[in-house]
């Protein structure tokens, strides 16, 4: 039996995917989270072999949290279940740690193949997303302004595209404001934008938010 524990934000989209999971006699959820505290707490005493994790919690996101995962003295596989179908994003995700990537609007039946395989020491991408990939990402040097962010002034872009403010980032992240506000200005001169009003559009734009 592959046991898989479920880290999603929105309680829908969660109930659906252990819905889904319960029709697949090798499979069972054994555990639940809404967010990267709540499943890094969850992991401490539930074992598994996978955590499907979806990329955009709040708190400690699943590009953060993937490290932590891995840190673990028995890490399960991380297969990524997003709702973005950004190349680089998934590059993200697979770099930091992840075995596997899926997006939300994939095939059910291509989901409960994603889980088995990671959970055997394999890797999985979503089809739709595997040439664009080694296209975008790895053959081209024509790359998003995004591509250029550090992990951690990616994780500032993110969460102020998503209208958080400085000092509430700061406490997320457990640094100073002054920090973010570096952060901040780095970002915003790579990504040659001028206001968050900009960084909105261009997330948008991105399908990063």
């Amino acid at each position: 039996m592959i046991r898989v524990l479920v880290a999603e934000d929105h309680t829908i989209v969660r109930e659906g995917i252990k819905q889904l999971i319960g029709l697949a006699k090798d499979l069972q959820v054994v555990g639940e989270a809404s967010n990267g505290e709540q499943l890094l707490e969850t992991l401490r005493h539930t074992p598994c072999e996978v955590v499907l994790l979806d990329i955009s919690m709040p708190g400690v996101n699943g590009l953060e949290a993937i490290p932590r995962i891995r840190a673990l003295a028995q890490p399960p596989a991380i297969l990524v279940l997003s709702m973005h179908d950004e190349p680089q994003m998934a590059a993200r995700a697979l770099k930091a740690g992840a075995a596997g990537y899926a997006t939300k609007d994939s095939e059910p039946a291509l989901l409960l193949t994603a889980i088995r395989r990671v959970a055997a020491g394999g890797r999985y991408i979503d089809p739709a997303l595997a040439d664009r990939m080694v296209f975008e990402v790895g053959l081209t040097d024509a790359q998003p302004r995004h591509a250029l962010l550090s992990e951690r002034e990616f994780s500032v872009f993110e969460r102020l595209a998503q209208g958080v403010n400085v000092n509430e980032i700061a406490l997320q992240l457990a640094v100073s404001s002054k920090t973010i506000s570096t952060h901040k200005a780095r970002l915003m001169l790579k990504l040659n934008a001028h206001s968050v009003a900009d960084l909105v559009r261009y997330a948008l734009e991105h399908k990063l938010i």
